[in-house]
């Protein structure tokens, strides 16, 4: 009896380990497939390092929020609070977390890029510019939409009018950053050819007027257009065939970080380069000029990474996966933040206040506890991603039948990614089957 008992342990536990293993093998060759099918449909003078580019700048600002922003649970309410105000040694993170400018570096490439295939193809500019608005626009209307909602129910529900204001000051205050790519995608006709040092001149004679002569402060704010202009214009600048060579790299990082030294060692400007809850003046809101020549150091490092970037990306596998980033880049943005409070919120109401997530970040025990909480936020932004994505993917286009995006699958619909480099068959009117 015992051996029988003993054989069908044995069995069970091999059965077990074989659907396992098949399970696996099945997951493997789907992954493995995507691979293949993303890399065939990729045209071959698809410039894969823009596309890494503008991946690497969205996961910045997404790690940069979720290192830099604490909810502070304090008298029943939360409040916004900052590890940079309490630990000036960490400025160094924003450093490195603030990507924006390599952001409108690649939208100003990819805008004058585009704007140039459509017109080749007698497109018009409304249609052009319509197309490209709806993809960021159609995400933000369901961001917008479920905290109308969300709002209104925690207001109903008792909760504090700080909390709320706390909390939709996060979700909505990056939005400024969708405006203002907006606006430069609008006018990149007038811009595509401007060169870069005449916005970077109206920086700094705002920021003379501003802090040399004491200027009005809402002055500073005509740098909100006139900042991201500088890196959007440099794009244009490579979009139009040149800063082909290593030269302008290296400039514009050595340049610009010496330059972005002297102002904060010398004229006065914080070293923080993202706003700081109390700081008297924000490198970011509005744009400094420390903060545009930093951007300028950025967009060097970017240019200088291009030929790297192409070389790793000769490997299918990592091509897919900056394809697939890509994809779901507004969707990660525009809920992040939204994932991070989530996991905040519930979890003050689960357990109370816990270190790294509702505490005071005055210590080196926040930074390793807020860590561990990373994970945690990319699950959470997993779950919102599952449910929203779909709102920046669109409709499948009628027979569509490439690789990812489309109407938010991974075997429908035209690639959005793999379709925006077809610009020399486009112009010539080539259509080719999808894959």
């Amino acid at each position: 009896m015992r051996d029988t008992v003993r054989t069908s342990d044995t069995f069970r536990t091999r059965e077990r380990f074989r659907t396992r293993d098949a399970a696996r093998t099945r997951d493997t060759f789907r992954v493995r497939d995507l691979v293949r099918r993303v890399e065939a449909a990729t045209p071959p003078d698809r410039d894969r390092a823009v596309d890494a580019l503008r991946a690497l700048a969205i996961l910045g600002v997404v790690l940069g929020h979720w290192l830099v922003t604490a909810l502070v649970a304090d008298s029943g309410t939360l409040r916004a609070a900052s590890p940079l105000l309490y630990q000036s040694e960490l400025t160094p993170v924003s450093w490195a977390f603030q990507t924006l400018a390599v952001f409108f570096l690649v939208g100003g490439q990819m805008g004058a890029k585009s704007h140039a295939c459509a017109r080749a193809r007698g497109i018009g500019y409304g249609r052009w510019l319509r197309a490209r608005l709806a993809r960021l626009f159609r995400p933000v209307a369901a961001v917008l939409a479920v905290w109308a909602v969300a709002a209104g129910a925690m207001l109903g529900s008792g909760v504090s009018l700080l909390t709320v204001h706390t909390l939709l000051k996060l979700v909505l205050s990056p939005l400024w950053f969708l405006l203002v790519y907006a606006v430069l995608t609008a006018a990149t006709p007038l811009v595509a050819r401007l060169h870069p040092l005449w916005p970077l001149a109206v920086v700094l004679h705002v920021d003379l007027i501003r802090f040399g002569f004491g200027g009005p402060a809402w002055l500073g704010w005509i740098n909100l257009a006139a900042g991201w202009l500088v890196p959007y214009c440099l794009g244009a600048t490579w979009g139009r065939g040149l800063l082909r060579g290593r030269t302008a790299g290296w400039v514009l990082l050595i340049g610009g970080a010496a330059v972005t030294a002297g102002l904060v060692l010398l004229g006065g400007y914080p070293a923080a380069m993202v706003g700081v809850p109390g700081a008297p003046v924000s490198n970011l809101n509005p744009p400094t000029l420390a903060a545009v020549t930093f951007g300028l150091t950025q967009c060097g490092a970017a240019l200088l990474l291009r030929g790297p970037l192409r070389r790793v990306l000769a490997r299918p596998a990592a091509w897919a996966a900056v394809a697939l980033v890509n994809l779901s880049a507004m969707t990660v943005f525009l809920w992040h933040q939204t994932a991070m409070m989530a996991v905040s919120v519930t979890t003050l109401r689960l357990y109370g206040p816990l270190p790294g997530l509702h505490t005071v970040p005055d210590g080196l025990g926040w930074v390793l506890a807020r860590l561990c909480w990373l994970p945690v936020f990319a699950g959470a932004l997993l779950i919102c991603w599952a449910a929203f994505h779909g709102y920046e993917a669109g409709r499948p286009r009628k027979g569509g039948g490439g690789v990812v995006g489309g109407g938010g699958g991974v075997v429908r619909g035209g690639s959005r990614v793999v379709r925006e480099g077809r610009l020399a068959r486009e112009a010539r009117h080539v259509e080719k089957p999808s894959v």
